[in-house]
């Protein structure tokens, strides 16, 4: 693995973190309506003082767009991303009545709610995972747990504990003795399990896809637990739409439920490309809303 895209593991969250528990002190002080007035001076700070992060956001604009960025558009992307931080402490805290949630897909989703079977949702960071929440307007029970890498779980917790200690057990560590039980039990009880399959670690298997243009690496291990569970894949995001709105995306994946022994790797395969397709399709459609705040295309060797 590259030490470009090595740096995730540090960089891009312990940045989140950081946001978050800024966030966290401005929103439960000051309530969201005065909170969201210091979005933008905060968004002005890590524009000239971001660094590589903000090289970051740069390189990926010019991708997405097919040209430079304005300076506006650069601005436009790190307040999109200091929102969706605030936000997130509310949504956390079950205070959804704040915002205005749409649903594109919701005939995928009512299927998958109607069977009471659990099911894997594969998200990227990209919006908000956490909108997902406001879900529960409309099905009543739903359950959400998130399967994530332990350094990122153990953060993650921090956080929760500090804004919903109840949310804690809803995080599945990944690659623990426990691991594979825990998953399929959450499964098993009708669950979405849901993970995040833009990033990856050192040592995982991983394959090549065009995206923005130019090849990027995505680790396969998301689809291959999917296979090994016998699971259907969602796709979903939760992209912001500015204000207080957002707009829940669902639409279908992979189907690993029958899969055969010799097709596992052509299933991956194409669960893969169709992930990769759709994750461009929204990035293209709501392009402030891509948050991997790192060189996404340094390791593309495979």
């Amino acid at each position: 693995m590259s030490k470009a895209r090595a740096e995730w593991t540090r960089l891009p969250e312990r940045s989140s973190l950081v946001w978050l528990s800024v966030m966290r002190w401005l929103a439960l002080r000051l309530g969201r309506r005065v909170a969201r007035c210091l979005l933008h001076p905060i968004a002005l700070y890590f524009l000239f003082t971001g660094g590589p992060a903000c090289a970051a956001s740069r390189a990926y604009l010019t991708r997405v767009f097919g040209r430079p960025p304005r300076l506006s558009e650069r601005l436009r992307h790190l307040h999109c991303f200091a929102a969706t931080v605030l936000d997130r402490v509310y949504l956390l805290n079950d205070r959804d009545t704040l915002f205005d949630i749409e649903i594109e897909g919701r005939e995928v989703i009512d299927r998958v709610m109607a069977r009471g079977e659990g099911v894997f949702l594969l998200g990227a960071h990209l919006g908000s995972f956490e909108v997902l929440r406001t879900a529960g307007r409309w099905y009543s029970g739903l359950r959400v747990a998130m399967v994530m890498y332990p350094d990122n779980a153990r953060k993650i917790n921090a956080v929760l504990a500090a804004i919903n200690p109840g949310l804690v057990s809803e995080i599945v560590p990944i690659g623990q003795i426990d691991s594979m039980f825990t998953v399929k039990s959450r499964l098993d009880e009708g669950c979405l399990v849901g993970m995040m399959g833009d990033r990856g670690v050192g040592g995982e298997a991983k394959a090549v896809c065009p995206f923005l243009g130019e090849p990027a690496s995505f680790p396969l291990g998301p689809l291959r637990l999917a296979a090994l569970m016998r699971r259907p894949v969602l796709f979903m995001t939760g992209i912001y739409l500015g204000g207080n709105r957002y707009r829940l995306h669902f639409s279908e994946l992979a189907d690993f439920s029958a899969l055969a022994g010799a097709g596992r790797n052509t299933a991956l395969q194409a669960g893969l490309a169709a992930y990769v397709t759709q994750l461009e399709a929204q990035c293209r459609a709501a392009p402030y809303n891509w948050f991997n705040f790192f060189d996404f295309w340094a390791d593309n060797a495979g």
